[in-house]
């Protein structure tokens, strides 16, 4: 299978660029910095050999995993009594998006072994963040009882 581009040129805007995105099976990346500069502007780009795929996104999984693993110590040296629980609930719900995009889009990319490894890291930030959840309900269940039996 040839992999080609196609140049058209319209008259009012000059050149433009387009790719028929379905004859490539690669990772779709979008570029995010921002420098200014005279020439091509990539709005996204396919990658298509396997090894730098892979090298990709275990970088961008290594990285994303040391977010929630800082975000989730912060959460849990933070003693604030009204906010944690509220807090400990979106980042609950952020990893279970974020399990669910290594499971269904990654899959294709990562081999097997490593997509498990993954799986049981998210798995372990997700009990801890539980465990936490349970033991401030029942703080917060406790101090209702005493305060309720002060007569």
């Amino acid at each position: 299978m040839e992999k080609t581009y196609t140049i058209v040129r319209e008259q009012n805007n000059g050149e433009k660029i387009y790719i028929d995105y379905t004859k490539f099976n690669g990772y779709k990346v979008r570029p995010r910095n921002n420098v200014k500069y005279e020439g091509v502007k990539v709005n996204s780009l396919v990658i298509l050999k396997p090894s730098f795929i892979e090298k990709l996104l275990k970088k961008k999984v290594k990285r994303k995993l040391d977010f929630y693993l800082q975000y989730i110590i912060s959460l849990m040296d933070n003693n604030e009594e009204d906010g944690n629980v509220g807090n400990l609930k979106l980042a609950l719900d952020d990893l279970a998006r974020y399990k669910s995009i290594v499971e269904y889009k990654y899959r294709k990319y990562l081999d097997q072994k490593y997509i498990n490894l993954l799986l049981k890291k998210i798995d372990i930030l997700e009990h801890e963040i539980k465990m936490k959840l349970i033991y401030k309900q029942e703080e917060v269940y406790e101090m209702e009882e005493t305060i309720g039996k002060s007569r």
